[in-house]
């Protein structure tokens, strides 16, 4: 008998290392495949920019209050009809259709998929290099990384359930969504202030929720044994991550940005 328990326990405890082993891996997939997404969107952002700014003022198309000289490309992409598309696209994608063509699609369709969503939003981001300087965006980018990366670790490490505060966040970005197009028409600055510390504040709680929600449903899922569906929560995982670091460094910008 106690032989049998032995044996037992050990097999217990191999099946627990096992899975271990296994939700690091996942996790580590979740970060890398976040992190190319991450890097697919910087580059485009940048591209895009370096295309529509000109320091040649016969070839510029206009020139903006701040100073800055865009090419023909940059006055269509930011100052015509054409800027709204290019603003509501990844979002109707992710919204209308990302979801469902990610679930219908295999593993490495839904990661394609993904990337391809990160060039959209590279798109819209360009602005950014146009408003801000380059040092506000690189310093940001930073504190938001480090913030990004002490919050995941909450998540995946805390003993606390988040669940419940998952519904408060989701509730709470609503509101704040509903804020932000409100504000589109009274352009009010201190609302605007309002929403984006609220809005670092929510990304930053979703950082944790999400890390927390990604590692329980892979302890969940982990003893059925489906590689394929493990590949596609881990593409799942990456975009939530993805979304809640481009937004918190988004609104984080708002605050410590330096414009042009």
């Amino acid at each position: 008998m106690a032989e049998y328990e032995t044996i037992r326990t050990g097999r217990i405890g191999a099946a627990a290392a096992q899975i271990d082993a296994g939700l690091k891996a996942h996790m580590n997939k979740v970060y890398g495949t976040m992190s190319v997404g991450m890097l697919i969107t910087a580059l485009a952002a940048w591209a895009i920019a370096g295309l529509a700014v000109t320091t040649d003022p016969s070839t510029a198309a206009v020139q903006l209050n701040n100073g800055t000289l865009l090419t023909a490309f940059g006055s269509a992409i930011y100052l015509s009809p054409l800027r709204w598309v290019i603003m509501l696209a990844p979002l109707a994608v992710l919204f209308l259709g990302m979801g469902a063509v990610m679930r219908r699609a295999s593993a490495s369709a839904a990661q394609l998929f993904f990337f391809v969503f990160a060039v959209l939003i590279g798109l819209s981001l360009s602005s950014i290099f146009i408003v801000y300087t380059a040092f506000s965006i690189v310093q940001t980018f930073l504190v938001t990384a480090v913030a990004f990366a002490g919050l995941s670790l909450y998540g995946y490490t805390t003993k606390r359930d988040l669940s419940g505060m998952g519904t408060f966040l989701v509730m709470g970005l609503i509101g704040l969504i509903v804020a932000m197009i409100v504000n589109i028409f009274l352009g009010s600055g201190i609302l605007a202030l309002a929403i984006s510390a609220i809005g670092v504040l929510i990304f930053a709680g979703l950082t944790a929720y999400d890390t927390q929600t990604i590692k329980t449903e892979y302890l969940a899922h982990a003893h059925h044994g489906d590689q394929e569906w493990l590949d596609k929560s881990a593409t799942f995982g990456a975009l939530s991550l993805y979304l809640d670091f481009l937004n918190m460094f988004q609104f984080l910008l708002m605050f410590m940005g330096n414009q042009e």
